[in-house]
């Protein structure tokens, strides 16, 4: 079994953890309403994709 010979200093260590950091998602522009919306999902404004209505979007003004 490898063992290592000498032990890894917490230098090292940070230095190849550093590229483990978290980067923002991606985001694309809805064809329909423009809004921002992440790749492959429908968007959330106005529930289309890929030119289809997926749900009915959400009405702020109605009483229900």
């Amino acid at each position: 079994m490898a063992v290592p010979k000498q032990r890894q200093s917490s230098s090292r260590t940070n230095k190849r953890r550093s590229q483990h950091k978290i980067t923002a998602p991606g985001l694309n522009h809805c064809p329909n309403c423009r809004s921002p919306r992440r790749p492959h999902r429908v968007c959330g404004v106005c529930g289309t994709y890929a030119g289809r209505e997926i749900i009915a979007p959400a009405n702020l003004d109605s009483d229900g």
